[in-house]
């Protein structure tokens, strides 16, 4: 079988690279440069889109558990932190994007925040978005996890975090592990308890996001708030 080393120029990744710059490049190719080199019978940006196909493209490679990777042949410790190091600055440069100036006024930028920070997790994770007055991202909070429910106790951790941070807004935000991203009566019922007890204290609930495997939906689109 042919190596890369023997393909066109053109066509080899680092030096497709070099020559069209970075956004030339295709997922696999990506994910080929990142790893270096493929395994068993396969050259690299074979085995890059055979992972891919496996997690049904690149944001489920790397999202995908440390340990379901562990399974897939040719990945070993040292493969799976690099794919762990990428997805963390993906989601810190999202992150930094939101605290300037004009980060919340982009929802497109807060939907994928809010997706690489939810969608890979295993079970149901509530998180409080914290934002100044000027609705710039102070803090990111993962509250509670676990089904969610009505509970008293949301409305109260939530003013003690906007007390302490001096927030000025909120948003709001849970994933569904099922993948339906659907809001419930709960989520509506805890969203209307905390759309309430925030304006006591003249904060604004500005959204609440549900994380699913499609689309994330907004309760303010919806016209749920």
């Amino acid at each position: 079988m042919a190596t890369i080393k023997t393909w066109p120029s053109g066509e080899r990744p680092r030096e497709k690279l070099a020559e069209m710059g970075v956004a030339a490049l295709s997922d696999a190719e990506l994910i080929a440069i990142l790893l270096g080199t493929g395994g068993r019978g396969r050259d690299v940006v074979t085995y890059a889109r055979d992972l891919m196909a496996t997690y049904e493209g690149i944001g489920g490679l790397l999202s995908a558990p440390a340990d379901d990777l562990l399974q897939q042949q040719g990945m070993g410790p040292a493969r799976v932190m690099q794919l762990q190091v990428v997805m963390e600055i993906s989601r810190r440069y999202l992150a930094w994007q939101l605290r300037r100036d004009d980060g919340f006024t982009q929802p497109a930028m807060v939907r994928d925040y809010l997706t690489s920070q939810l969608r890979h997790q295993q079970r149901e994770v509530f998180v409080v978005l914290l934002l100044d007055s000027q609705h710039r991202l102070l803090k990111y909070v993962e509250l509670f996890h676990g089904t969610i429910n009505p509970a008293p106790v949301y409305p109260r951790e939530i003013i003690k975090l906007v007390m302490q941070h001096n927030a000025a807004a909120v948003i709001l935000a849970h994933n569904h592990p099922s993948g339906v991203a659907e809001p419930s009566q709960a989520d509506q019922r805890v969203t209307e308890r905390l759309k309430k007890a925030l304006s006591m204290i003249d904060v604004a609930l500005l959204d609440h996001f549900v994380i699913g495997s499609g689309q994330p939906v907004s309760f303010a689109e919806r016209g749920l708030l």
